[in-house]
């Protein structure tokens, strides 16, 4: 049943790339032999159900005529008493039906111990990012980040992400992240509210290593909005308020109004409490990226991560979004990752990321001038096209 809900999810969640592709008829055959053996195992449950109860209906009908005959005997016989003898029989017959039961009990019950396998083998999964042993709570004085000789590698350690890496991010300043496609620049925003720990190396907020503060402090130092919103099946208020439960309705709307997402908001059917539908359906991508933004408003974090925010909108929602994500960087200290040099050129400092490792650092000017990899990047983006 886990492995067809699973089916079910993914396709109904790419219907569309379904459809595109023409691939109904592979997804049908795929459910079918899920389905087919879905219908196998509750046959045999059935049947197992089915074979018990008239087996301990026979049983019981033996036993009790094997009961009444050797007891009728030793009745006769004078060895036992017709008290006795009626006694046993009423205490047999009462014990019958519940030990038919329990008879039935077993097939429900290995149903259960598979749901329950699967279950306690996720519940007894040690988590592998924890707090250390009496671990402070993370002290943010400035927002300055620093990494370290950072190393980090997802599966092959001969392969790393992350090489070595050195580099800081100022208090207070933009600083952005560029450079081609696997050069790990994703793995680093990963790496500051530690969804994953580094190989080896450290990286430090205000002095203060991140491996050894609570998870609880560091997340709430950090405020992240990436292409991908990430929306609940609830009102657009909860999800306003999804960092910051307590926040009184003044705030939320404020944090709406900044991020330019209060207009909107208003025009909906219920307004702020419109439930916005799974993962945000029932809202564009711009209208979803402005309540992500307006969530990352109220929560107020000193450190900001942005990944790519605003590459999947249309240039109207980009010009909005863009608008709301410049008044949340404002005393903050930001990491941007960049995939169109466009977006950073006003950046503080801009790291150029390749293999794991800074090869280029600089203002956008500086970059340009030194004819590196920024300013191979540069030329291939704005490149004239060639009329044709």
């Amino acid at each position: 049943m886990g492995q067809f809900t699973t089916l079910l999810e993914q396709v109904f969640m790419g219907a569309r790339h379904v459809k595109s592709y023409a691939m109904e008829e592979y997804e049908t055959k795929r459910a079918a032999t899920l389905i087919d053996r879905l219908h196998r195992l509750i046959a045999k449950a059935s049947r197992v159900r089915a074979v018990s109860s008239p087996l301990m209906e026979t049983l019981g009908g033996v036993a009790i005529v094997a009961v009444i005959v050797y007891g009728g005997n030793q009745v006769i016989d004078g060895t036992r008493t017709t008290g006795t003898f009626f006694s046993f029989i009423a205490s047999f017959l009462i014990a019958y039906e519940p030990v038919k039961r329990l008879a039935n009990l077993n097939v429900s019950m290995q149903e259960g111990l598979a749901a329950a396998d699967r279950v306690f083998t996720l519940i007894d999964t040690p988590p592998a990012i924890a707090d250390a042993p009496g671990a402070p709570a993370l002290a943010v004085t400035r927002g300055e980040v620093r990494f370290e000789g950072v190393r980090f590698h997802y599966a092959d350690p001969e392969a790393p992400q992350l090489d070595g890496l050195n580099l800081v991010i100022p208090a207070g300043q933009k600083v952005a992240l560029v450079g081609p496609s696997g050069a790990g620049k994703s793995t680093i925003l990963n790496l500051i509210p530690r969804f994953y720990d580094v190989t080896a190396g450290r990286i430090q907020i205000d002095g203060q290593n991140v491996q050894s503060v609570t998870l609880a402090s560091l997340r709430r130092s950090v405020g992240l909005v990436s292409q991908e919103v990430s929306l609940f099946d609830d009102s657009v208020r909860a999800n306003i308020a999804y960092g910051r439960p307590e926040a009184s309705e003044a705030e939320i709307i404020q944090a709406a109004r900044d991020a330019a997402a209060h207009e909107f908001i208003t025009e909906l059917p219920q307004g702020y409490d419109t439930v916005v539908g799974e993962f945000g359906v029932k809202l564009s991508g711009g209208q979803r990226q402005r309540l992500s933004i307006a969530r990352a408003m109220l929560k107020n974090a000193p450190i900001l991560l942005l990944d790519e925010a605003t590459s999947a909108l249309d240039t109207e929602s980009e010009r909005l979004v863009q608008a709301a994500l410049d008044r949340l960087m404002q005393g903050r200290t930001v990491l941007v990752i960049a995939h169109r040099l466009s977006t950073v050129v006003d950046a503080d400092l801009i790291y150029v990321l390749e293999r794991g490792k800074v090869v280029e650092r600089g203002s956008h000017a500086e970059l340009l001038a030194r004819t590196g990899l920024y300013a191979r990047l540069h030329a291939l983006q704005f490149a004239e096209p060639v009329a044709g």
